[in-house]
């Protein structure tokens, strides 16, 4: 029986990367609309790179179809056409247009068609493509969905989207986007307004999840204006010098602790700044005032005495000494540790932030008296113990050891009442529902769940804002969230929001958000996410297409750091979603972390995380289909290169963990979500955020070869796929991750890899061999330049631009047995009469071509070419026209460009890498536009002149 090997995928031989990471990278800043604002979740992939991944997994390379595309010029075309599709793709403003997102489906129902031996879909016919896909595409599974982004750019390209994860606020927060808009798609609201405005004639389409977003908003709306009922007057106005009031923002606190001078014993504050506003201009301080043993503040423009150098700098930085503002005894982290732990801290208000017309001001505390009768708010499930994580939650050091214990009692007050309210909001909804009669098949109280699961998602992120380690940003006026890092750490100063002032940490806020994030989110085809463990997953739905993003040893403590927001949502939602709220907290032990403190010490940790993950993969491998490959991205960290290449423990073991789970490595992605190809970090060890690597089953007849045979393999194999990796666009920065791919390729696809002794090959040794194999090919690239080349790219490599005296390049042209009156003549160096130098671009002549130059030489041919695409008279398509007039030495042009980024970057000449990564990046542009007619015309044109 002849087995028939599987089509290979986009992903296995070459994706747009810099594109994706351009897209991921500018992800970072979008916050209207942008699906994370539903709701915090840690370490999200950028959308733009799990769309781009999902539609290469599932479209097969034009070389799996040799009768459609004969020749590697064909191929390389229709290549490069699918590679424009994604650039369309991925940009966040494609995010909802179907025109470009209808394009993508039909390109991955056509690659499904193609296999089944069957004709696609009407390229435009958009609901015969999506009725298609949902039928005979292959479903897509992320077993650890985390904030939800696979499974939700699976549902965008028309895909069924499945997902599941052991955190029940990340299962929670992947319902809230994927599962529930399906479910009630196309729906109009049925709160009173939208009927009155229905029976008033006032009707209008409602698409995807409108209908549902605006009931959200209605009944949010709802719960804030009863809220207020109750809890308003806990939130006084700010009354000016004028007399006149003013809404107060935020009212600013510091902690304090008895002076342990018994001849002091004063409560004095643990300040950490006087800074209110660094604004230029706007400058605000906080100037104590001590009065016997009482201290108060006032506001001032100037800083107070002794600013630049305090005596009593209260706290003194990140040391841990605290000195007394009444006495000047100087006190330790300990003591006051201690202190905090026996609930003897205290807290005394230094100043109120208010809104006027004109901007934000800053007030002295009486400014906004507080009430002084606050009632006793109920805790129930608020107080269960905050997990023992040294290194992330190190707020229990200092006495904050539940959640309740991290909010003021007027903040418990308040968000208690909002959440219990959404309560009272869920039972208006199913009134509502009930008289509203067009709810299409869909029970009221089905539909109050899932109104009910948004507000309750809007009043957890209403907690991030509202704690007592939120603090005030002097830099920015206004606050930083609970979680502007990912830790619950201890602040000694903080800023309790007005939680009725319209702005971060009023339920108004969260709940615009939400519905601004729900109207555009995706909501047709089936879409699941389950409460399940990785490491023990049988999978609902087989076979599926892997992708997934698992959690990366011992980066985030999620379980341990959802807690925060459990006990909201739980308070809220017990009744709506009793199999995720069963738990006082979130599951721990199960979960995929190496953390030392729960496993007795870093080894057993390690241990623990390497066999659940292994698990985990085997049972993804099990599951996952025999044609498309798996997507398993990586959480790459800046340290985790070493300088044999990226071969850092975790990186090693994960892969290992993969090998050994039988799956073959056959392609390495670096998708990076900042910018770290730019020149401020070339040069720096700036890595990708992630790595996503492309797995397939390794095949069960898999034989055992020798160290030996592992590297001729490499030698033999590995030049072609780091050619196409290059013809991709891959630039020089990203070429050291990306190559790991097809080496690995080649090593896993093997049973083992014997040593000399007959022991298995680890894969640290297998990542430096590939590394070396790598570097070994690069030389014979250089080996075949033209003599000229070679010469300039040996001084480069010593000196670059620099001048030196003549001897130094007669050596060197010596050693290539050539002439150096023949450099001088090319243009390649200048002659400085006793020195010499490469010839800088800015002095390169201006009118040159390929095709006008008698002793063409690569090195002319890159540095023109980046002279060309940089200038203002310039750009892609002069540079087009140049690539086009090179010939064969293009590719040559377009292998030294990545050379000289990597001698660039072991120089630390940060601004020259940066000239060739941007070369090397646009260089499969620049051969398109070489290939258009236009440039075709200009150049026959040019040559014709010539002759």
């Amino acid at each position: 029986m002849t087995v028939t090997a599987p089509r290979k995928k986009l992903i296995e031989v070459s994706i747009p990367l810099e594109a994706i990471n351009v897209a991921s990278a500018r992800e970072k800043s979008i916050r209207h609309g942008h699906p994370s604002t539903l709701h915090l979740w840690w370490a999200r992939r950028p959308l733009a790179a799990c769309r781009a991944v999902l539609f290469a997994q599932l479209v097969d390379d034009p070389s799996s179809w040799p009768n459609r595309f004969p020749t590697e010029e064909a191929q390389d075309v229709e290549r490069r056409r699918l590679h424009r599709i994604i650039e369309d793709m991925v940009p966040w403003e494609a995010s909802n247009n179907e025109t470009i997102l209808n394009a993508a489906r039909w390109e991955i129902a056509r690659s499904v068609a193609w296999g089944l031996g069957e004709e696609p879909p009407a390229r435009g016919d958009g609901k015969a493509i999506l009725d298609y896909l949902q039928n005979k595409a292959p479903p897509v599974y992320d077993p650890f969905s985390g904030g939800g982004s696979i499974p939700l750019e699976a549902q965008r390209l028309g895909l069924r989207a499945y997902g599941s994860d052991l955190n029940p606020v990340a299962v929670l927060i992947g319902k809230a986007m994927v599962e529930i808009p399906a479910k009630f798609a196309g729906m109009a609201p049925i709160n009173s307004s939208a009927r009155r405005d229905a029976k008033h004639g006032e009707l209008r389409a409602w698409k995807g999840a409108q209908g549902l977003s605006e009931d959200v908003r209605h009944f949010g709306q709802w719960m804030r204006t009863e809220a207020k009922k109750r809890t308003g007057h806990l939130y006084p106005k700010a009354i000016l010098d004028d007399g006149t009031p003013a809404e107060v923002i935020a009212w600013l606190w510091a902690r304090t602790v008895e002076c342990p001078n018994p001849a002091c014993r004063c409560n004095t504050p643990l300040l950490s700044s006087f800074v209110l506003s660094s604004k230029k201009g706007k400058e605000k301080y906080l100037v104590p005032v001590i009065s016997g043993k009482n201290m108060s503040f006032d506001v001032s423009s100037n800083p107070p005495p002794g600013f630049a150098e305090p005596s009593k700098g209260y706290k003194r930085g990140m040391s841990g000494i605290f000195q007394c503002a009444f006495c000047g005894y100087v006190t330790t982290r300990n003591y006051v540790a201690q202190q905090a732990i026996e609930r003897a801290l205290g807290t005394i208000q230094t100043a109120v932030v208010a809104e006027k017309k004109g901007g934000r001001i800053y007030l002295p505390a009486r400014s906004a008296p507080l009430p002084v009768n606050i009632p006793k708010p109920d805790c129930t499930g608020l107080e269960v113990l905050l997990s023992e994580n040294p290194r992330d939650v190190w707020c229990r050091n200092f006495g904050l050891d539940t959640p309740a214990s991290l909010f003021t009692q007027r903040q418990l007050v308040a968000l208690t009442t909002y959440a219990d309210l959404v309560s009272e909001a869920r039972e208006r909804v199913v009134t509502d529902a009930d008289r509203a009669n067009f709810l299409e098949g869909q029970s009221a109280s089905s539909y109050a769940d899932a109104v009910a699961t948004y507000l309750a998602l809007a009043v957890s992120k209403l907690t991030d804002y509202n704690s007592s380690l939120v603090v005030w940003s002097p830099t920015r006026d206004q606050v930083k969230s609970t979680f502007a890092r990912q830790a619950l750490p201890m602040v000694w100063d903080f800023a309790e929001v007005n939680i009725f002032a319209e702005a971060a940490g009023d339920i108004e806020t969260s709940i615009q958000g939400i519905c601004r994030t729900l109207d555009n989110l995706p909501s047709s085809g089936s879409a699941a996410i389950h409460l399940i463990d990785a490491s023990k997953n049988s999978f609902p739905v087989t076979p599926i297409v892997v992708s997934t993003d698992p959690p990366y040893y011992d980066n985030i403590g999620y379980a341990d750091l959802s807690d925060f927001f459990y006990v909201w949502l739980k308070r809220s939602l017990s009744s709506v979603w009793p199999d995720l709220f069963r738990r006082l907290t979130t599951p721990k032990a199960e979960e995929l972390v190496a953390m030392p403190y729960r496993h007795d010490g870093r080894d057993a940790a390690e241990a623990y995380f390497m066999k659940g993950m292994g698990e985990a993969l085997t049972a993804m491998r099990k599951a996952a289909s025999d044609d498309i490959p798996l997507a398993i991205y990586y959480a790459f960290k800046q340290s985790e290169s070493g300088e044999d290449g990226v071969t850092s423990a975790g990186w090693a073991s994960f892969l290992q963990a993969i090998v050994e789970a039988g799956l073959a490595v056959d392609g390495t992605w670096p998708v990076r979500t900042e910018r770290g190809a730019r020149s401020v970090s070339i040069g720096t060890n700036a890595l990708a955020s992630s790595i996503v690597l492309v797995c397939r089953k390794r095949a069960a007849t898999a034989t055992t070869v020798t160290r030996a045979d592992f590297v001729r393999a490499l030698k033999r194999e590995m030049p072609d796929c780091i050619d196409d990796i290059r013809k991709a666009g891959v630039g020089p920065v990203d070429m050291q991750q990306s190559v790991i791919g097809p080496g690995m390729g080649i090593f896993s696809r093997y049973a083992k890899v014997l040593e000399d002794d007959d022991s298995a090959m680890p894969v640290k040794i297998a990542l430096s061999l590939i590394n070396r194999v790598w570097e070994e090919i690069d030389q014979e690239l250089e080996a075949a330049f033209d003599s000229e080349t070679q010469v300039a790219l040996a001084w480069f490599a010593t000196y670059g631009f620099d001048a030196r005296q003549s001897g130094e390049l007669i050596t060197l042209a010596n050693a290539k047995n050539f002439g150096t009156n023949a450099l001088f003549e090319s243009g390649v160096f200048k002659d400085l009469k006793g020195k010499t130098a490469l010839t800088p671009r800015e002095e390169l002549p201006k009118g040159w071509t390929p095709a006008s130059d008698k002793s063409l030489t690569v090195w002319e041919c890159v540095q023109h070419t980046a002279r060309v695409l940089n200038a203002e008279d310039g750009g892609g398509v002069a540079a087009g026209r140049l690539v086009a007039e090179m010939g064969p030495k293009a590719a040559e042009a377009r292998a030294l460009a990545y050379r000289l980024f990597e001698i660039a970057t072991q120089k630390g000449w940060a601004a020259e890498a940066l000239i060739y990564n941007e070369l090397a990046q646009e260089w499969p542009k620049l051969e398109d536009l070489a290939s258009s007619a236009e440039i075709r015309a200009i150049t026959t044109t040019a040559q014709a002149e010539l002759f």
